[in-house]
Parts: C-alpha cells; structure tokens; sequence
C-alpha cells in the first residue's frame, strides 16, 4: 500500500512539474500569407520579379514568332518545288531546315535560362523580405513572452501546426512592429501566389 501511495505522489508531482512547465510557455500563431499579401516590401519584390519574368518572356515570345514565321515560309518554298528546280529550292529547304533546328534549340535554351534567371532573381529579391519579417515575429514574440509561434498560412499547406485551440494570434502585432496597418485587408492570394514567397 505504501509503494502504491508513493507510486500515487511521483505521478501527481510529476504532472504538476508538467503542468507549471505548460502553464510558463505561451504559444502564439500567425499567418505569413496574409502578412506578405499587405507588406509593401513583398509587393515590391513580387512586382519587380513579375516584371523580369514579363521581359524573358517577352524575348521568348519574339523568338518562337520568328520560327512560326520561317517555319512558314519553309512551308510555302516547299510547295514551290518542281522537277526542274529540284535541286535549287532541295538545298533551300535543306538549308532552312538546318536554321530551323537551330532556333528550335535557341528557343529551349533561352527558356531553361529564363527560368533559371527567374529563380536567381526570386533568391536575390525575396530573401531580404523573408529576413525582415523573421525579424519582427521574434521580437513580437519575445514582446509576448511566448515559447512558440506556429504558421498557419494556406500557402504552408498547415503544416507547420497540427492543432490549435485558442493561442495568440499575433498576426496584427507582427504588422504593426512591420509598419503595416494592422486593419488592412488581406487581398485575396493569386493562384500560384506561394510560388514567390521566401521559405521560412
């Protein structure tokens, strides 16, 4: 009876040192979509990229018209050829062929050095944006005194949090320690939106 009674208080100390350790550490969670869909340094970035990536495509979009263009034009010089000027308009085809692999092969070039431009671009603008707003959930977090913060932004697919019930959303603080109006309204996320925001 005694060892069961001793058993008894090693339990309930325990879960009291469990529930003191619990009770001393806050959570708090917030949400980076909406954070990064009203913070003016994201939006520069993401309009900056857009604008790299609408140039690249943009020189793309000129190079596959000049293939339409003299893909064309092999076409109508192949429905010239006769007997009699096989041999002249053969090696004009010929000839056309040849430059029409290459710009083929131009065109995939300048598409795997676009979005690899694209990329290192997104890795030069967005990293500095990721850094600000680490900066400002850790002091809001150190402000709260809470252990840990959990992301429950969608573009995080909710993995960074299993469950909540209650917490402090710390959302609105996170903007106001950005600058950002903790009133605004999040626009809503484009599809493919997450795509151009930093990993944390």
């Amino acid at each position: 009876m005694r060892k069961l009674i001793n058993v008894f208080f090693v339990a309930a100390g325990l879960m009291l040192i469990t529930n003191v350790a619990n009770a001393q550490q806050k959570f708090g969670h917030l949400n980076t979509d909406e954070i990064y869909a009203t913070m003016p340094e994201a939006k520069t970035a993401q309009t900056a990229l857009e604008t790299f990536a609408k140039k690249l495509q943009g020189d793309l979009e000129k190079m596959s018209q000049e293939l339409a263009t003299k893909y064309k034009a092999a076409q109508d010089k192949q429905k010239t050829l006769s007997e009699a000027n096989k041999d002249v308009v053969g090696k004009e085809l010929q000839a056309a062929e040849i430059e029409l692999q290459d710009l083929q092969k131009r065109i995939q070039d300048a598409q795997t050095k676009g979005n690899e431009a694209v990329e290192a671009k997104r890795n030069e603008l967005f990293p500095p944006v990721g850094q600000k707003l680490s900066g400002a959930v850790n002091a809001v977090a150190k402000e709260k005194g809470l252990a840990y913060v959990f992301d429950i932004s969608g573009s995080q697919g909710f993995n960074n949090l299993l469950y909540f019930d209650g917490g402090e959303d710390i959302t609105a603080a996170v903007k106001t320690k950005l600058g950002i109006s903790a009133t605004t309204p999040a626009p809503a996320a484009k599809p493919g939106a997450g795509a151009a925001k930093p990993k944390q």
